[in-house]
């Protein structure tokens, strides 16, 4: 059986090489890609387009992502119908990352699915794991708020403003803070 690539360690959770050659290109295509999107003109909503077709794995239109917009794959983002992403958006997409229908996000919403070791000695070997995050369908994510990874949000949920998302948040409720919890059904 032929081992893994770093990169399939990486999408199946496992310690992967971060600075491995095939990754780190990867990485650094989607890094220009988001350059050349957050320096386009305002209204150059074709020129837009042509960059999220080439950087992200699947998108549905409509779709609004405010420059400016960071990751650091793309090819791991699937994003649904009209979903609007606000300004400065930053996904750490090391695992996919899946985004539901009408979902909508403040700005400065961040979504880690890079993890580090805890272990001091495994960290400086610069090996690193990735988990998915899932956000479902017509959720509505406040300004500042961070997804750890590893975290599924349910369809219809709203998650409050400043909130750290650090276990799954089910279907229809409202949860904030830090760590998140749920405050009330909907």
């Amino acid at each position: 059986m032929k081992p893994l690539s770093e990169k399939e360690k990486m999408l199946a959770g496992q310690l992967y090489n971060a600075g491995d050659p095939q990754l780190a290109e990867e990485r650094n295509r989607a890094h220009i890609l988001c350059q050349q999107y957050n320096q386009l003109n305002f209204l150059d909503y074709s020129g837009r387009k042509r960059i999220l077709k080439e950087l992200l794995a699947s998108f549905k239109e409509p779709l609004t992502i405010e420059p400016p917009f960071y990751c650091d794959f793309g090819k791991t983002i699937q994003l649904g119908k009209n979903v609007y992403m606000n300004t400065n958006c930053v996904i750490l997409d090391v695992n996919r990352v899946k985004i539901g229908d009408y979902t909508k996000f403040g700005p400065y919403v961040q979504l880690y699915s890079a993890i580090h070791p805890l272990d001091p000695e495994l960290r400086k070997t610069g090996d690193e794991l990735g988990l998915p995050i899932t956000i479902g369908n017509n959720v509505w994510i406040g300004g500042g708020v961070i997804i750890s990874p590893d975290i599924s949000i349910g369809d219809d949920s709203v998650i409050g403003a400043g909130s750290i998302v650090t276990k799954n948040i089910p279907a229809r409720v409202f949860a904030a803070g830090n760590p998140c919890k749920i405050i009330k059904n909907l």
